[in-house]
This record gives C-alpha cells, sequence and structure tokens, in this order.
C-alpha cells in the first residue's frame, strides 16, 4: 500500500529531476503555486492531505513523464518490506486443523516463508501444485491471502465450503444467498455457491510470479 510520505517524496524527486522547486512544478503544471509546497501535506487539523490524482496527472504531463518512472520515484531509496507469513501447501488448505472457522490460520502444521511487501499480519500463503489454474497461477507459485480484506467483484478469492473443498476462482457476483465465481482456467467451468454452503471466502493480496 502507498504511503503519505511515499506520493509527496516521489513528487519532491520529480521536482528535483526537473531542476525545479515544488512551488515551480505546481506552476509549470498550470496549478496554483502553493499546491505542492511541504505546508499543504497536512491538514491544519493534524491529518495527511494527499495531493489529488487530478494534480499528479498535471505534474506528469507537464514534465513529459510517463507513469511507470514515477512509479520508479517513489520506490526510489525506500528499503523493501519484508515480513513472513505462515505457509501451507495448496491441498492442505481443505483438510480439517489448518484453519478456524472464520478462516484464519491455526495449528502447528505451517511453516514460514517471508515475501516482500507483505505487511498484513492476518495474511498466510498457499503454494499452488499443479496446473489447474494456468495460466494466472502456476506449480509452485506461492499466493498471499488475507482473511480480513474486504472481497469485491473482480477480486480472485480462496474459497472454502463447509464440506472442506478449497478453490481459488475470481468473484463475479455476491448476493446475501449465493457468490458466482469465475474459473482461471478456461478449461474449468464457473461456480455459482449458496452463502449457506460456504464457510469462509478471502481475498488473494499477491502472488510470487
Amino acid at each position: 500500500m502507498l504511503t503519505h510520505s511515499q506520493i509527496w517524496n516521489a513528487l519532491d524527486r520529480l521536482a528535483a529531476r526537473c531542476k525545479l522547486t515544488p512551488s515551480g512544478l505546481a506552476k509549470k503544471a498550470g496549478l496554483d503555486p502553493t499546491t505542492f509546497n511541504k505546508s499543504k501535506r497536512i491538514t491544519p487539523e493534524g491529518r495527511p492531505r494527499w495531493p489529488s490524482t487530478e494534480s499528479v496527472a498535471k505534474a506528469l504531463a507537464a514534465t513529459g513523464t510517463k507513469v511507470d518512472t514515477f512509479v520508479g520515484l517513489i520506490s526510489e531509496g525506500a528499503k523493501p518490506v519484508v515480513h513472513s507469513v505462515p505457509v501451507i501447501g495448496y491441498a492442505q488448505a481443505g483438510i480439517g486443523g489448518y484453519f478456524d472457522d472464520a478462516g484464519f490460520p491455526v495449528g502447528k502444521g505451517w511453516d514460514e516463508v517471508t515475501l516482500p511487501s507483505i505487511t498484513d499480519e492476518h495474511a498466510y500463503a498457499l503454494e499452488i501444485s499443479g496446473d489447474s489454474m494456468r495460466p494466472v497461477y502456476r506449480d509452485g507459485d506461492i499466493i498471499v491471502v488475507s482473511p480480513e480484506a474486504p472481497v469485491r467483484r473482480g477480486d480472485r478469492v480462496v474459497v472454502r465450503t463447509k464440506d472442506g473443498e478449497v478453490t481459488v476462482k475470481e468473484l463475479k457476483r455476491r448476493t446475501s444467498k449465493q457468490i458466482e465465481l469465475k474459473a482461471l482456467n478456461a478449461e474449468h467451468r464457473d461456480r455459482t455457491l449458496a452463502m449457506s454452503d460456504i464457510q469462509w471466502i478471502a481475498r488473494v493480496l499477491w502472488a510470487s510470479q
């Protein structure tokens, strides 16, 4: 997740690359000269104030900077966040004793894997076995799952049913009575499951591909 300081530091670096002050960058972008000033980055109440998407887009356009270059400025000089998460094989996820009723990892059968950019303290990892989810996930890929992250249409999710079946698919639609799931592999069928049959559903945050 991007932080307030990362975005503002990237704008400062963009200005410096163009031999401008933050005020000069704002003027070049056709904005109020104070738009990127340090005094504008915190509200009078002490809350972080983020630059608008429009102001960032105008700054990039005015300086001829590509989006991927700006992304590089965000991470420039930053130390990668490394976090250890519990991991089991995907096939084990359907076996009892590894999860509580809410989908949080429990028990002693978990190993650990260290991954970058994972800071969710409740996240865990599953190691994919086989090629049933190709081309999205392949044998040996690690997917990181969060039992607390909000799940929205279009997210890739891990679903466990009350009878122990575990599946990884894309969430097409969810109502109070059922969920519709899109297969990751075109050779497999989509699924519709009754909510009453589902033990838990969790969002896939990251994959080691």
